[in-house]
């Protein structure tokens, strides 16, 4: 019940990869690299971000350290999820599942998992993460071998429905908990601030994923603390 649970809560963020995906498998394609390349590359990373900015290190000839370090700082608020959710599994994730659950982290994933009352069964993490790998990777699949054919409107539009997800995400929890909502508005303004204010303006992007992550986070624990349940 668990897994088909699991499987039942992954089909929107499946179908939402899909479409994603779609838009990388072109950048792919446009970058040289073959179809099998680029799902090869989606199959064993589950990085929107990370895995564009990965293949514009490739198209650039780039070294390895710079391959690492673009990984490091795009990747790096995955870390902090896994450490959240790792809190939240039940006894029987251990060993390999530990490690499956640091591979299938993405920030859909990690909110839909996260939102779950009790502790994470491994058999609603395996069905949870199980869709949405294969629709990133077919996605992927899909937009390499046939990107070249589709028009510019289409490919464009893609692009916009990574955003669709985060709301989806966001917004019910943030309708249900005036205190979600709030660590929600501080993690959007300081978000702008970093982006808008030229002061700002050497910060990446994936460190300021982290930093708002960070603040938004420890101000709503100062404010909002949650009360330990028996």
């Amino acid at each position: 019940m668990d897994f088909k649970n699991g499987l039942k809560d992954g089909i929107a963020i499946a179908l939402g990869y899909f479409s994603v995906s779609v838009a990388f498998g072109l950048m792919v394609a446009e970058c040289g690299l073959t179809w099998f390349e680029g799902l090869l590359i989606s199959l064993t990373n589950l990085t929107s971000a990370g895995q564009f900015a990965g293949v514009t290190v490739i198209a650039g000839m780039g070294t390895y350290l710079e391959m690492a370090l673009t990984q490091l700082v795009i990747n790096s608020r995955y870390a902090l999820m896994g450490i959240s959710l790792s809190q939240r599994v039940d006894g029987k994730f251990k060993g390999a599942w530990r490690l499956l659950l640091g591979f299938a982290i993405t920030d859909e994933i990690f909110a839909v998992a996260i939102g779950q009352k009790g502790d994470i069964s491994r058999e609603y993490y395996a069905g949870l993460m199980s869709l949405p790998i294969i629709g990133w990777s077919a996605g992927t699949l899909c937009g390499a071998v046939i990107g070249n054919v589709m028009p510019a409107i289409i490919t464009n539009a893609l692009g916009i429905a990574l955003y669709g997800m985060f709301i989806a995400v966001v917004v019910p929890k943030s309708r249900e908990n005036l205190h979600v909502f709030a660590v929600v508005l501080m993690s959007a303004a300081l978000s702008a601030a970093l982006y808008y204010l030229p002061v700002f303006s050497g910060i990446s992007t994936g460190f300021a994923i982290i930093i708002c992550a960070l603040a938004a986070s420890a101000v709503g624990a100062v404010l909002f603390p949650v009360k330990e349940e028996s």
